[in-house]
């Protein structure tokens, strides 16, 4: 196998065709190219338009602070002056992946992480490491309120007899719906020999494999991934700052941006791009016209953030640690609030540290915007989530009188959350509908919040719950009533 590989090798460069990079590579990456742009075309094309293909550490630590788009203040000696390909990314600290295998005479890994990025980008990393993003994974799988729900979403119902039963989705439906945001956990099954066009080849076998969720657990142990925003093998900052691109996992519409510079590095607002993003808000190094630094770049991406709007049943200030597992309401259950409304507020952050995000926030704002547009833009939002959260509580009002009528089982019967008609649709109330006109308040427009999925829904959906319970207890006081009722004699 390996005399197949070198020989192929061998006669790649000396045809004189290899013209992919514009900095110089090492002999590995070298190694790697002269069979994988035959193999994988597309792959070795999208690295041949990246930055990493075109400069090396070296020459980046040489730009000016603003204009770098590297965080370490050096690299390892053997990296530095040379581009960042194959080599440089799949041969990286391979002794603490479990995913490393012998490939052509090196020691080779399959998931590139954020540990691995962090040898040029350890700042980057660190603030990833405090976003909720990283712990996307485990904050949906060990708290057993997302569990419920996430089982009444994917499980595969059957019915027999009038009822219906819930089997567990299997792994490939969950890392095909919910673990595709927020993460799988790749592990490392085996080793497998596969017939290549070099001759047999020995691979891993890796489970929760395809994935780029936000969360996903690596095997070198880190947490998250870097390719949901910087999508491989480009890994392009033009790609991170696109709307469409947070729209995979936060849906709404996109923004005006066919003549805006997406590349340029600091981001300067009112040249390179003139209207708001998810990346211009949340993640950017945004400067003035005079340069002056209005934002620096995080990939915290909650530190300009003050509420959390999204994913729970009620919108509440930002939670202190990025691991949300650890949060406990008082009646015990792993949510930032009662079911009532009230925050668990040992877990979440003070009105200080809310004021200090609004204000970083808003100075984005205020780039473009007066004070009076920005101050009274965000008095509406507050508005929003208090109206959102109470029209959410409303339904939990009726939700809980089912309960309580018997009309449905809830936690005191020790069951579900999620699994009956009415609980179904007072999860669509805050999932849903307060999600999305929260989402609209601060980002989209009225028009996007009233009638998609928005305020319409919210009271519609409202009305259907009551009829619902409403028809439920007629019912069964119609079947009691005629239990009741004597038959008339023959």
């Amino acid at each position: 196998m390996k005399h197949l590989f070198w020989m192929g090798a061998i006669a790649f460069l000396l045809s004189g065709t290899f013209l992919y990079a514009d900095a110089p590579l090492s002999s590995e990456t070298e190694a790697c190219l002269s069979c994988h742009s035959a193999l994988h075309s597309g792959i070795v094309g999208d690295w041949k338009r990246s930055l990493h293909s075109q400069t090396t550490p070296a020459a980046g630590l040489k730009k000016g602070k603003l204009e770098r788009r590297i965080s370490a203040e050096k690299t390892p000696e053997a990296l530095a002056d040379k581009a960042v390909g194959c080599a440089e990314c799949h041969m990286l600290n391979s002794e603490k992946h479990k995913d490393s295998f012998e490939h052509a005479g090196f020691k080779v890994h399959i998931v590139v992480s954020p540990e691995d990025c962090a040898t040029c980008h350890p700042i980057e990393r660190k603030q990833y490491h405090q976003n909720k993003m990283s712990h996307a994974y485990g904050n949906l799988v060990k708290n057993p309120v997302y569990q419920d729900l996430a089982e009444s979403i994917n499980g595969l119902q059957s019915f027999e007899n009038m009822k219906t039963a819930l089997k567990p989705a299997n792994p490939e439906t969950q890392a095909d719906s919910c673990l595709f945001c927020h993460g799988t956990e790749v592990k490392v099954k085996g080793l497998k020999t596969r017939e290549t066009s070099l001759g047999e080849m020995e691979f891993p076998v890796l489970s929760g494999w395809p994935n780029q969720g936000v969360g996903r657990i690596n095997p070198d142990g880190s947490l998250g991934a870097c390719t949901p925003c910087h999508a491989r093998h480009e890994f392009s900052i033009e790609v991170a700052r696109k709307p469409y691109t947070c729209s995979e996992c936060h849906k709404g519409p996109d923004a005006r941006n066919k003549d805006w510079d997406f590349k340029a590095v600091p981001w300067k607002v009112g040249k390179d791009y003139n209207a708001p993003t998810c990346a211009s808000c949340h993640a950017s190094l945004v400067v003035n016209g005079d340069g002056e630094v209005i934002a620096e770049r995080t990939h915290q991406m909650n530190d300009r953030l003050s509420w959390r709007l999204m994913g729970l049943i009620y919108s509440h200030p930002q939670p202190k640690s990025p691991d949300t597992t650890i949060i406990r309401n008082k009646a015990g259950l792993p949510l930032p609030t009662e079911l009532t409304g009230e925050p668990a507020l040992a877990f979440l952050i003070d009105e200080k540290e809310q004021n200090q995000r609004d204000q970083a926030l808003q100075r984005v704002c205020l780039s473009c915007h007066g004070t009076e547009w920005v101050s009274n833009h965000f008095t509406r939002l507050k508005n929003t989530i208090r109206t959102t959260n109470q029209m959410t509580l409303t339904a939990t009002q009726i939700m809980a009188t089912a309960w309580e009528k018997g009309a449905a089982k809830g936690l005191a019967q020790k069951d579900s959350l999620f699994n009956e008609a009415i609980e179904k649709k007072w999860a669509e109330q805050w999932l849903f509908y307060a999600n999305s006109t929260r989402f609209a308040s601060a980002m989209s427009g009225a028009d996007y919040g009233v009638f998609a999925e928005g305020r319409w829904n919210l009271s519609k959906n409202i009305q259907e719950m009551l009829d619902w319970l409403s028809f439920k207890l007629q019912s069964r006081q119609s079947s009691t009533s005629s239990k009741d009722t004597p038959k008339a004699k023959k």
